[in-house]
C-alpha cells in the first residue's frame, strides 16, 4: 500500500494555477506552537509538584495544557481540511 502525496494534495497546478501554502500557512505555525506548549504544560501538570492552595485545588498546568493541545490540534486540522490557495 503506497501513498502518493501528489495525488491526494496537489502542490502546483499546471500553467499558472494555484497551489497550497503548505508549511508557510500561519495556522500550521500557530497550531504547532500551541501543541508544543500544551505538551509541556501537560507534562508539568502530571509530574511537577503542585501547590493546590494557590489555584483553589485545580491543577492549572494540566488543564491549560489540555486546552492548548485541543486548540493546537484544531488549528492543524483546519489547515489540513481547508488549505489556503496562493497564485
Amino acid at each position: 500500500m503506497t501513498h502518493d502525496s501528489a495525488a491526494s494534495t496537489p502542490r502546483e497546478a499546471p500553467e499558472g494555477g494555484t497551489r497550497t501554502a503548505g508549511a508557510l500557512d500561519i495556522r500550521n505555525i500557530i497550531g504547532g506552537l500551541l501543541g508544543i506548549y500544551g505538551v509541556i504544560l501537560v507534562v508539568m501538570g502530571l509530574f511537577a509538584d503542585t501547590e493546590p492552595d494557590k489555584t483553589g485545588g485545580v491543577n492549572a498546568n494540566l488543564w491549560a495544557g489540555i486546552a492548548l493541545l485541543v486548540v493546537g490540534v484544531g488549528f492543524l486540522a483546519w489547515a489540513r481540511i481547508r488549505p489556503v490557495r496562493v497564485r
